[in-house]
């Protein structure tokens, strides 16, 4: 447990004259809501958001110097916590050797060759520097590989903010309400079809009415953008097989998912339940960079070999492959291959879960709550019929939680040394730096949060 230099007793409540707040108010000056992503503003849970200085292992301190045990990890990618050594010490001296080349390097290739050895699915991956970079890239192969416009996405799945995917998207959009984006031309959002998460019956009629024109079914296999829900298993399958009998191509969208819930991702565990299950694009980010910017989108030669400089459908990035990024991505990637060590972070993941739906089972209060490998999630539901129907399986059902009393509880845990994600729609993180007394600290907060 914590002392009281620690987790515990180093969150008070922040004053309007904290450090972060005086540099919230400097940094709105100079940048639009002082945040340089939207989520980061505390807007949704209110109050003002913490400005980070230093991280070490599974800890956040911030311009006050408070420490705060951390489930956003970077918002995934720091599955082995922060500072690494081995992770640490590949940065410093990629670093050393230069920065950055606009040329080729041995690294890429050989993070290209780790990730597709982790990946059956995929036969050639390009690496970008961003997740939305990502997703966009492969959106624009897929309609390249089958000469098709429309795309189908998921309401409260985000693939980040490119104009043809910003259409009911969950995450920092769910935040703040907004169901798309201004700025996004109406004829650009035509082609995109949104369906309802785990809905079959609609699926299967999207794909009766438009399966001639469908170019890519693009989805997160677990939706870790409107907090955290899988989809399940026969709306998976059929998924799958109706892209197959329609010649639309499945993306599965692993960004968070990818080599987090399990080593080879979410497609793995499908695979080792619907026989031969694969999708045909998959698209990484978060944990292959470490912390660093990085992404990739992968998938079958045949395809990938689309991509300029090879064929007709062009991609291009300065940063895409930097040396100081799959340096961080790499070390990463090699240490999660350790023996035991999803395993590991797995009991870890579901200590804390069971934690905090014990705690809330002591306190009377509803929710519910879910995890797989690293990656977690939870839900207040508005009362106990809500919370007996079981965990949301769609954007509407999350939408139906009681958001006031998960922003009561993120304050409650905050000022307890507790770092959530600031918004109901966002999952949270385990990382292998996460002791047992770490865990132990958090739900013993939780108990009171909760009270």
């Amino acid at each position: 447990m914590a002392d009281s230099s620690g987790a515990l007793g180093a969150a008070a409540s922040q004053t309007k004259g904290s450090h972060s707040a005086r540099l919230f108010e400097r940094a709105q000056r100079s940048i639009p809501g002082g945040v340089n992503s939207p989520v980061r503003a505390f807007r949704a849970v209110g109050g003002i958001p913490r400005f980070i200085q230093r991280a070490d292992g599974p800890y956040l301190w911030d311009a006050d110097g408070k420490r705060y045990i951390d489930y956003i990890g970077s918002w995934g990618p720091m599955i082995l916590g922060h500072g690494h050594p081995a992770v640490l010490e590949a940065v410093l001296q990629a670093a050393r050797e230069g920065f950055s080349f606009g040329a080729p390097t041995e690294r890429e290739v050989e993070l290209a060759e780790e990730i597709l050895k982790l990946v059956p699915s995929a036969e050639q991956v390009r690496l970008v520097s961003s997740g939305t970079e990502a997703a966009m890239s492969a959106l624009r192969l897929a309609r390249g590989a089958t000469g098709r416009a429309k795309i189908v996405k998921f309401e409260g799945c985000y693939h980040g903010h490119a104009d043809a995917l910003l259409v009911k998207a969950g995450s920092g959009l769910a935040t703040f309400g907004h169901p798309t984006s201004a700025g996004v031309p109406a004829e650009v959002v035509q082609h995109t079809l949104v369906l309802t998460y785990n809905d079959v019956a609609q699926l299967e009629a999207a794909f009766v009415a438009h399966g001639a024109e469908i170019a890519c079914v693009m989805i997160e296999p677990i939706a870790g953008n409107m907090n955290f829900v899988r989809a399940s298993l026969p709306f998976m399958r059929r998924l799958r097989e109706l892209c197959t009998q329609h010649g639309a191509l499945l993306i599965f969208d692993e960004v968070m998912t990818g080599f987090r819930v399990a080593l080879g991702g979410a497609q793995s565990l499908y695979e080792k339940q619907i026989p031969g299950f694969k999708p045909d694009l998959s698209v990484f980010g978060k944990v292959i960079g470490g912390g660093m910017p990085l992404a990739a989108f992968a998938g079958p030669r045949a395809v990938m070999e689309l991509l300029a400089p090879l064929g007709p459908v062009y991609q291009a990035g300065t940063l895409s492959g930097n040396p100081v990024a799959t340096a961080c991505g790499l070390a990463t990637l090699r240490e999660i291959q350790k023996p035991g060590f999803f395993e590991a972070l797995s009991r870890s993941t579901r200590s804390l879960t069971d934690g905090l739906l014990n705690a809330a089972r002591e306190a009377g209060v509803p929710m519910v709550g879910d995890c797989e490998g690293g990656m977690f999630g939870f839900f207040f539901p508005k009362d106990a019929g809500s919370a007996q129907a079981g965990l949301p399986q769609n954007y509407a059902q999350v939408m139906a939680t009681d958001g006031d009393r998960f922003n009561r509880f993120f304050h409650g845990m905050l000022e307890r040394g507790v770092y959530l994600a600031p918004a109901l729609y966002e999952a949270g993180f385990v990382s292998a730096a996460h002791a047992p007394a770490d865990i132990e600290a958090t739900i013993a907060a939780a108990r009171a949060a909760l009270r």
